[in-house]
Formats: structure tokens, C-alpha cells, sequence
């Protein structure tokens, strides 16, 4: 069965006969073989994870995979919650705008892109 580089392999899709476990606590358990390492994630109610699979023998994490992949959700959400967005702000001129307003829209101009915001400027006949 091929399966996506994304989506890591679980359980019986694991095709190695030896892998190196790392417990759920995060203790390394040693070489074991993949029954053994099977057994030890049924008898704790979770899923055997292949984490490194190009290692000699493959890495495998007993772990809730439901719970890890929806960690990584929330982690990458709240990641890009955090991002800052960027803002296009908008200056409108006109032929009849007179000396003074034309400075005080220049001048919103440079705050603007001082802020790091862009800045789009329109002149309207």
C-alpha cells in the first residue's frame, strides 16, 4: 500500500520487521521488533507511529495519532492568527484639493508606510 510522504504510517501499515520504539512517555524502549512494538501501543489504548522512516531501523512513536494531528492543526492555526496582516491603505486626490489637505495626505502617506503598510494612492478627475 503507498502512502502519502504527508501522512505518516500507522500500525500494521508499517512494513519493517525491526524498528526503534520511543515510548509514550518519550523514553526510548530500544530495537524491537514490529509485533512487540504493536503490542505496546494496543496494551496502552494507542497507535504505533512511524515518525523517521529513512533511519536504519525506522523511528516509531507510540502515540494518539488523533490527537498529535489535531495538535498540529491548532499549532499552525494559532500561528497564523499571529501573523500580521498587511494593510492597503488608500489616499484619494482630486484636481481641487487644496495646498494644506495635499500636505496632510502626504504626510498620512509617509505614516502609513512608515507602519510598514502599503499604501495606494488614487487621483480621481
Amino acid at each position: 500500500m503507498k502512502t502519502d510522504k504527508k501522512r505518516a504510517r500507522l500500525n500494521e501499515d508499517i512494513e519493517s520487521s525491526e524498528v526503534r520504539l520511543i515510548g509514550s512517555d518519550g523514553s526510548q524502549v530500544g530495537v524491537v521488533s514490529i509485533e512487540e512494538a504493536l503490542e505496546t501501543a494496543q496494551r496502552d489504548g494507542l497507535d504505533l507511529v512511524e515518525i523517521v522512516p529513512d533511519a536504519e531501523p525506522p523511528v516509531c512513536k507510540v502515540m494518539d495519532y488523533g490527537k498529535h494531528i489535531f495538535d498540529i492543526k491548532k499549532k499552525n492555526a494559532l500561528q497564523k492568527k499571529k501573523q500580521k496582516q498587511t494593510q492597503v491603505k488608500e489616499m484619494k486626490f482630486r484636481p481641487g484639493t487644496d495646498r494644506g489637505d495635499y500636505e496632510i495626505k502626504l504626510r498620512n502617506l509617509v505614516r502609513f508606510l512608515e507602519n510598514g503598510d502599503k499604501a495606494k494612492v488614487t487621483l480621481r478627475f
